[in-house]
């Protein structure tokens, strides 16, 4: 099949009346940047609109299996509706016909450099709605997505539309982020030299203390360095919280089919104390930014 035939498919149909909530939800094509038309998730909360909205960028895992989306994002796209939110998920793997790209295989580094293009895509179809509050878009990113919302945000991201958007991102939140240091948020993923990264716009990120992944030492590192020099970063980092903390309920284990930089198996599951506080300050941190 090919890529015209299945948006056709994807496009028909694809509303869907979640009626419990009162949440519309459907599948929809993003125009990528380059030549990649973008498959993603879209939910519109209850009520009228225009709507302040988020762009959700998913892990090394994907967005979720065979189209569809995974457990967290889908906790987090309810939760973050049910705060008057919309919320659009975009597949950036799947839209290349690409699997999983965690650990050292090629397709991260395709990922890193192209992802940033895929926020500032999602940036653009969500301010050329209607229901859409264009100057009150925000960016989540967990691990993998965390790195790549960081390259978003940086004042000379790879992925920034030439002239820069009227409206860029307000805020943003990154989960436990890849590429959480000096030395991967610089060339060449971004225009930058190490030690002069600089945001468009305010960022919490927030990080399990054990996490033997995407390690807290380097990420609270960069933190207090971005901070010194003014920059609007926060980190919350969860004691004794791994991988995962906020996935709606994952026994700890042992992730396979991937590796960390020192060789072992990623550690991951539900951290109920973390995953309570992040379900609290997300929407809050959002609604300073987005609402008031």
């Amino acid at each position: 099949m090919n890529v015209r035939a299945l948006q056709a498919i994807l496009l028909a149909g694809a509303i869907l009346f979640l009626a419990a909530t009162g949440v519309r939800a459907e599948k929809v094509i993003v125009p990528g940047a380059g030549a990649t038309d973008l498959h993603a998730h879209f939910e519109l909360p209850e009520g009228p609109g225009p709507h302040p909205a988020l762009v959700f960028l998913h892990g090394c895992g994907g967005l979720g299996r065979d189209g569809g989306v995974s457990s967290t994002y889908r906790a987090w796209a309810r939760h973050m509706t049910a705060h008057g939110y919309a919320v659009l998920m975009i597949d950036s793997p799947g839209s290349r016909g690409m699997g999983r790209t965690c650990g050292r295989v090629p397709g991260r580094k395709i990922m890193l450099r192209e992802r940033p293009g895929d926020a500032y895509a999602g940036l653009r179809f969500l301010q050329a709605r209607e229901d859409i509050t264009r100057d009150r878009i925000g960016l989540i990113g967990w691990s993998q997505g965390g790195g790549v919302a960081l390259l978003t945000l940086s004042r000379q991201s790879i992925g920034r539309p030439t002239p820069p958007p009227a409206h860029d991102f307000k805020a943003a939140v990154a989960f436990y982020p890849g590429a959480c240091s000096d030395r991967l948020q610089s060339k060449p993923f971004t225009k930058v030299e190490p030690g002069s990264w600089s945001t468009v716009a305010p960022l919490l990120i927030l990080q399990g203390g054990a996490d033997n992944w995407t390690l807290p030492a380097p990420c609270k590192t960069f933190v207090e360095l971005a901070r010194r020099r003014g920059e609007p970063v926060e980190i919350v980092i969860y004691d004794g919280a791994t991988h995962s903390f906020d996935a709606p309920n994952m026994a700890l284990r042992r992730r396979k089919g991937a590796l960390t930089a020192s060789g072992q198996l990623p550690l991951q599951g539900t951290d109920p104390d973390a995953r309570e506080d992040a379900m609290r300050r997300v929407p809050a941190f959002f609604d300073a930014y987005l609402k008031e």
